[in-house]
């Protein structure tokens, strides 16, 4: 996965909410309590300038849409030979699968809290990706069709 941090100085996390009754209590959701592996939604903002960023490619962004004067100076900034060279070998592994992408186009990506989260309010975690992130997907399709 992309992150490291879910609630991160850098990584402002602005929604983190509990998807439906994908939580092993319901209790939990209700009260939105936070424990270890559950997973929850967060804001992809944070994580899609990341990637802008560092790959030098805009991610999930809609056919023809333009973009602002600011990102539109980041992505096609003037560099030197030598860091041109580094993007460009950054954006032959820029891949990134189908269903993550449509999550970055909606803003809202699942994640996993990995670590157990205590009293100051940070927690570690990973964004869901591959075979994870498709049984998540279809539980809450579920879900939400009941």
């Amino acid at each position: 996965g992309i992150v490291n941090h879910i609630n991160d100085p850098g990584f402002p996390c602005l929604s983190l909410r509990a998807p439906g009754k994908v939580a092993s209590n319901n209790e939990l959701v209700r009260t939105k309590t936070l424990v270890k592996n559950c997973i929850v939604q967060i804001d992809s903002t944070p994580f899609r300038q990341w990637y802008e960023a560092h790959y030098a490619t805009p991610l999930a962004r809609k056919k023809g849409a333009k973009l602002t004067e600011a990102e539109e100076a980041n992505l096609n900034k003037v560099r030197s030979k030598k860091t041109q060279k580094k993007y460009d070998e950054r954006k032959k592994m820029a891949k990134v699968e189908p269903a993550l992408e449509e999550q970055f186009g909606t803003g809202r990506v699942l994640a996993c809290i990995a670590s157990r989260p205590g009293q100051c309010g940070r927690c570690d975690g990973y964004i869901l990706e591959g075979k994870e992130l498709e049984f998540y997907h279809r539980k809450i399709k579920a879900k939400k069709g009941k």
